[in-house]
């Protein structure tokens, strides 16, 4: 049988969200999409009443049971595979699929890893900065003449063409991916290893790096493999410290 999306292994992360009733707006489209869990970045003082008005009664739970973070890195740190939204096709972060592309890979990639659907806010969408955590980048095709959507709206195209999606038999199962947390100290080792080495510009290392990512998350790295890379940093940088000793 063709599988669906793991719908309890799916969260929505909004990213310093303005308006509680956008929040509402979320949690009610996550309801009727399935989809139970909801964190939200950098606003603890969104008025829950308007979010409850928003959500309806029937989604008043999801309002409840909302996690919120200080920092986007500490929310993404414990997700396996994250989905980042912009309208800015021309990003740094490298090429963007559309929703229905998106949610073809999930059915598999969601059995055993969770998946983050992150947002930004309302105005400005997330910076390329905060795109780097993502291995996938979704933009959704709108009117020339008016491209911009509604957070809620965003949420619920993506969440139903989730909702809907099924992955044909596969032999073999996408097995549990490395963390979120686990990548970031990958990366973190390997730019502070390779600006030793004189091998990226001390001035600018994050560029050079931000290729390294777009390089990387064309795979999927499991956890054993992120440590055999961070074993190979530990032992190219005894080798340079040590060669002339």
């Amino acid at each position: 049988m063709p599988k669906t999306t793991k719908k309890e292994n799916i969260t929505i992360v909004l990213n310093r969200p303005k308006y509680p009733g956008n929040v509402g707006s979320v949690a009610r489209c996550a309801k009727n999409m399935g989809i139970e869990k909801i964190m939200v970045v950098g606003n603890r003082n969104l008025d829950e009443e308007e979010m409850k008005m928003m959500a309806t009664h029937v989604a008043a739970d999801i309002v409840d049971n909302i996690r919120y973070f200080d920092y986007l890195d500490e929310t993404l740190a414990g997700f396996h595979y994250i989905v980042g939204t912009t309208s800015r096709r021309g990003n740094a972060r490298g090429p963007v699929v559309s929703p229905r592309e998106m949610a073809e890979r999930l059915p598999d990639i969601s059995q055993e890893n969770e998946v983050a659907l992150l947002f930004g806010p309302e105005d400005t969408g997330l910076s390329n900065d905060e795109l780097r955590f993502c291995h996938l980048v979704v933009a959704i095709p709108a009117s020339s003449r008016f491209k911009s959507i509604n957070l809620s709206h965003a949420m619920m195209i993506l969440c139903y063409e989730i909702f809907v999606s099924r992955a044909e038999p596969m032999e073999k199962f996408t097995p549990r991916l490395a963390t979120s947390a686990e990548l970031e100290g990958m990366y973190d080792q390997a730019k502070e290893l390779l600006t030793k080495i004189d091998f990226l510009n001390p001035q600018n290392p994050d560029y050079s790096v931000m290729h390294i990512r777009r390089l990387l998350s064309r795979t999927k790295l499991l956890s054993r493999e992120v440590k055999i890379l961070r074993g190979i940093c530990r032992q190219i940088e005894w080798y340079a410290k040590n060669k002339n000793t």
